[in-house]
């Protein structure tokens, strides 16, 4: 079982800030150049500034590391940011709508404690170096979790969604609504009306979203153990969502294939993207092709024989063996087809959704999927609660 607790968060006033739309953000990992100016124009409060910080002409790089630092000592300073009475749970809703239909997807923010991979925490996707040391650089200097990885288990626990049915009765304590419309709901939970350890006694964690983050979670927990010993970065900051009773949405990252020729033999034509779309399936091993021929844009709707899903690992070990260095990836479908049609990719592999059971089944074998292989859907919002491992006792 995977040891969860709670911890004093930090959250922002709102008689100093105004409306939390203009001070959160999303995850790092999905911010454009352009949204992060926009954002760091919206409010100099903005955690913009702490995930990302301000990287200057000429500077150094650690520069936008200090400055982050030297934000959130200032903002915590000027009760900007204000922690709560004590440790809490925090109970979290985002409601939004997909495919046509109103959707909830709830879960509970808890500080987790570290194990390396294969126990009760589970990785789904590979990581990458660069944004491991990117994110441990921060972490050192900040020494605080901005932004909550965010977990599934496999469920269901009745228990934790009747506790849920009643925390949420009452007005959230912090509420803010995103770019794409999704609402996103917090509610400080006393750690004696929720005995959340109980209630996921059974259940191993998968990590839906933050891969690199809980990579650095661990570099950061041997450096300061090495140092310290046992202390606050042994835990790290989650959003866990019961999957078999929420049913979190996991949309695809596309594939841009920058180099080389894609493999465009067979398969079967359709009008348009839109076409496309209606017609990948993630059951079927159905995946949509973008290229150009001579000239034209054609859209080809391609099947995988003699392989399981999800589609995206059977692609992987297929026509897109080998090549990784060679791809981009995007989970906007239009962003993919205009890169074909503008020359900036040599094709576009267009991806079905998948399902947090299926992926679960990948990671139960023992296996893992390529990189960027899932877009967990919709994502809690960084800056609804903060986790300063100063604050947090243990």
């Amino acid at each position: 079982m995977s040891r969860v607790f709670p911890f004093v968060g930090l959250l922002f006033d709102r008689e100093r800030v105004g409306s939390l739309d203009l001070v959160t953000t999303p995850p790092y990992d999905v911010i454009s150049p352009a949204e992060r100016r926009r954002f760091q124009e919206l409010s100099p409060y903005n955690v913009i500034r702490l995930e990302l910080g301000e990287e200057r002409p000429g500077g150094d790089l650690s520069d936008k590391y200090r400055g982050a630092a030297d934000s959130l000592e200032r903002w915590r300073g000027e009760g900007v940011l204000r922690p709560t009475d004590g440790p809490a749970y925090f109970a979290y809703e985002m409601r939004f709508r997909l495919h046509g239909r109103e959707r909830r997807l709830r879960g509970v923010v808890a500080a987790v404690e570290l194990e390396d991979w294969g126990g009760s925490i589970l990785p789904h996707e590979r990581t990458m170096p660069g944004p491991v040391e990117d994110r441990l650089r921060l972490l050192r200097a900040t020494g605080a979790n901005l932004s909550c990885i965010q977990a599934v288990f496999a469920g269901p626990a009745p228990d934790l969604a009747a506790a849920l049915d009643a925390v949420t009765r009452r007005p959230p304590e912090a509420c803010a609504t995103d770019e794409a419309g999704v609402e996103h709901r917090l509610w400080v939970v006393p750690p004696e009306r929720l005995d959340l350890g109980r209630m996921l006694e059974p259940e191993r964690l998968m990590i839906a979203d933050g891969h690199h983050r809980y990579t650095t979670a661990l570099r950061y927990r041997g450096e300061m153990r090495a140092r310290h010993g046992p202390g606050p970065w042994d835990r790290v900051m989650m959003l866990l969502v019961d999957a078999a009773l929420e049913d979190p949405p996991v949309l695809p990252y596309h594939r841009l294939l920058l180099e080389g020729d894609p493999d465009g033999e067979g398969g079967t034509r359709v009008p348009d993207l839109h076409e496309l779309l209606d017609a990948v399936d993630d059951e079927g091993l159905r995946y949509g092709l973008v290229m150009l021929d001579r000239g034209v844009l054609s859209h080809r709707l391609m099947s995988l024989a003699g392989a399981e899903p999800p589609t995206v690992l059977a692609l992987h070990r297929g026509p897109l063996a080998g090549r990784d260095p060679d791809l981009r990836f995007t989970h906007d479908a239009v962003e993919a087809e205009d890169a074909v049609r503008h020359g900036l990719a040599r094709a576009a592999y267009i991806l079905p959704a998948t399902s947090a059971r299926r992926i679960r089944e990948v990671v139960e074998r023992g296996e893992r999927l390529p990189q960027k292989s899932t877009f967990f859907w919709p994502k809690p919002r960084s800056g609804m609660v903060i986790r300063a491992l100063d604050a947090d006792p243990t």
